[in-house]
Parts: structure tokens; sequence; C-alpha cells
């Protein structure tokens, strides 16, 4: 993994926008410290919608950011010839890499599940030390076994994964607010219908944006830090809602709880229930389900996580060898400068046909009047697909999503 005096330059260079005695600059450098510990135990863009715009094939090769690891997994039930996984976070590397390792030497899928779906199981710990330990690298397995508080970090995985990290305490914390304004979620996870689950919205959710807590907390622009959503980005999502973050965030909230079957959004479950369904066939992320274990199993050996900026890897790549390119919400954070030096090895790496997919804070696609227009003059934006993954993307965070697809 990068030394430690690397992963705060690429950080810096990353989220510090502004002078560090400024407000603004002060909040950035905060949340860019968030990042040398686990910030997403679990990624939350859907998966399923990336597949569908990214079309993926057998002979292609993807570069995309690692974060929690579920979609770079996900991706290989595709069958894709191979995968790079990018992250400035160590331990969003470690988790991938722990995936990849227990995907390749767990016996079977129902461990594999116990393991990542489960992820509560005191036999998660045995499983990690008899058949996943001595397959990892040496500095990805000092992570997992360094302690805190005494204990050893793979713990995490026998008390409840999903409640640990920035995203894991940001949930516990609206859960935390959700008990002041009397709300039981259990009744969401119950709901039969789409009506029921609107009317929970409209009797139970939709009041507490009324509550003073909440509007004094969500002007505050640390408090969304939880999200992994950096100073540039809540500007952008308060912009949405003409200066008021509040609009923006109810309406979200709406999307997440009342646009999709509540037991088809595993994103609902991690928001409300911190964990996914204990039913037979639960809503989960496409690599625990059973049915593409075997892919997943068989390709993990193509995939190569690394401690890298996507830029910078990128300006290592031979010309025209990348056909996906999966950016996240990444860009958000981005100035204009870095905005086209990413776009420039973008398109010198892209072959023929090849398809990029991001998520913005807000509505609007960020790159018309930012990347100069040479660059994006080889490009096309698929605006109909950019629609549908945006309506069909059930963690319901972001403002928008967006396609383009290389010319030629």
């Amino acid at each position: 993994m990068t030394d430690t005096s690397t992963i705060e330059d690429q950080l810096g260079a990353a989220v510090h926008q502004n002078t560090a005695l400024s407000q603004t600059g002060m909040l950035e450098r905060l949340f860019s410290r968030l990042f040398h510990g686990l910030v997403y135990p679990q990624i939350w863009e859907d998966p399923v919608v990336d597949m569908a715009a990214l079309q993926i094939r057998p002979s292609d090769n993807l570069i995309c950011i690692a974060s929690g690891g579920c979609n770079v997994m996900s991706y290989l039930s595709a069958r894709p010839n191979s995968i790079i996984a990018v992250d400035l976070s160590p331990a969003h590397v470690a988790l991938g890499r722990l995936k990849l390792a227990a995907a390749q030497h767990l016996p079977d899928q129902a461990q594999f599940y116990d393991f990542f779906g489960r992820a509560d199981l005191a036999g998660n710990i045995a499983a990690y030390d008899q058949f996943i330990a001595g397959h990892l690298a040496p500095a990805t397995r000092e992570f997992w076994e360094s302690r805190r508080m005494g204990r050893r970090r793979i713990t995490m995985f026998q008390r409840g994964f999903y409640r640990f990290g920035v995203l894991g305490r940001f949930l516990g914390m609206t859960h935390l607010v959700a008990r002041l304004g009397r709300v039981d979620f259990s009744m969401l996870l119950n709901a039969a219908t789409l009506a029921d689950q609107q009317r929970f919205f409209d009797t139970k959710v939709a009041p507490l944006f009324e509550m003073r807590l909440v509007k004094y907390l969500a002007k505050r622009r640390a408090s969304l830090f939880g999200l992994g959503i950096p100073p540039a980005q809540y500007d952008k999502l308060a912009a949405d809602g003409g200066g008021d973050v509040i609009p923006v965030l109810r309406e979200r909230v709406r999307k997440l709880m009342c646009d999709f079957p509540i037991t088809e959004n595993y994103f609902a479950w991690q928001a409300f229930n911190r964990g996914y369904a204990r039913t037979d066939n639960p809503s989960v992320p496409p690599y625990l389900e059973p049915a593409n274990f075997a892919a997943i199993r068989s390709h993990a050996s193509r995939v190569r996580v690394v401690n890298r900026s996507l830029t910078d890897l990128l300006a290592e790549a031979v010309a025209k060898s990348k056909d996906c390119y999966v950016l996240l919400d990444a860009q958000d954070w981005m100035n204009d400068s870095q905005l086209n030096a990413l776009w420039q090895q973008i398109s010198r790496t892209a072959a023929p046909g090849a398809r990029v997919i991001f998520r913005t804070g807000g509505h609007a696609d960020i790159l018309p009047g930012r990347v100069e227009p040479t660059i994006l003059a080889g490009w096309s934006y698929d605006s109909a697909a950019s629609a549908t993954g945006f309506a069909n993307d059930r963690s319901a965070i972001y403002g928008g999503f967006h396609v383009y697809r290389r010319k030629g």
C-alpha cells in the first residue's frame, strides 16, 4: 500500500480546494482525514444500474473507483476480461482485497454469504483465520489484524460490519434522530405495497424534516460527512434546493423509501435496518446472489485493487486499452484543472465505443463548460441511458446519473 505521506498528498489533492485557514478549507481537511479509515462498509451506487448502462462484455477492461468494493465484485458477474479498482482510502483497498480473497478461498457460497451478507457471525472470524488470512498480502493482512480497542479489525465481521465506518456511524445517528421523533422503521420494512411505503413516509418521516434539530444539523456542512459528501458536493446539493439542502434531502429519502418495493431495495434495508433482510430471498448486491457466485469466484483473479488516484493510474495505462470507466461521484470533488487532467487521460486510454458512467450530487451534468470542448468533442452524452439510470438507481442519494460514450 502507499505510504502515509503519499496518501496525505493524494487525499489533499482530491479534496482540498481552499486555504487551510478558511472555514471551508478546515472542513475539507477534516473530511479528508476520514478517508484514512473505513468510510463505506457498503458502496452506495446501484451496480444493477451500472451494468445496464455499461453493457459489460467478456472482452472488456474496466477501471473504476473501489469504495466499499460491492460494485467491483458485482461487475464480475458479467465476466469481464479485467478490472482495475483504485481508491485513496487504504481501508477501502484492504476491504476490496479481502472480498476477492474470500471469494476465491472460502469453501462455498454459504460461507461467503455469511461473511459479507450476514457480517455478524462468530464463525466468520474462524473462517478468516482458516481460509482467508494466509492468502492476503502482508499489508492487507496487517490492516485486518491490527488492533483497535484491544480487538483485531477483522472482528467487525462478527459484530455487524455494516454498523462500522463513517457511513455506519452516520446511519446510527439518523436512527437516534428518528427515535427522538418516535419513528419505528419496522413499519416501513414490513410494508406490503408501495402505497404503504408512501404513507409511512408522508406520516412518519416527512415531519422529521421540520424538526428544529434536523434543520440545524442540515445547515452544517460537516453533518453530511457521514454520507461521504465533502463541502464542494454539499454546495451542489444545496444549489438544487435553491440554497436550502432540506428539500433536496427530503426528496432523496422519499425516493429511497417509496419508489421501489422495499423487498427489492437492499439500500433501504441498509439505511433503515442497518443490515440486509433476514429472509429466504433477501435483496442483496449481485455479488452475494447465489446464482452469481461461480462467476465471482472464477473471475476474482482478474481484479487488481490499488491505492492510487485514478488520473495517475490512467497516465500509466496503454492508449485505447480501457472499455468501461466508473467514476462514482468523484468528479464533484474536483476543480476544473483536475477534471481536465482526468478526461484527457480517459480520452487517451479509451478504446472505440468505450463507456463512462458517473453520478453527481446535483442534478446537472458537471462536464459542459468545465472540461475543454476539444476533449468532450470525442464523446457523446447518452441522455436516454442517463435518465433511465437515474430513475432506476435504488440508492436514491444522488441528483444525477450520467453516461458518456466514446465516438468512433
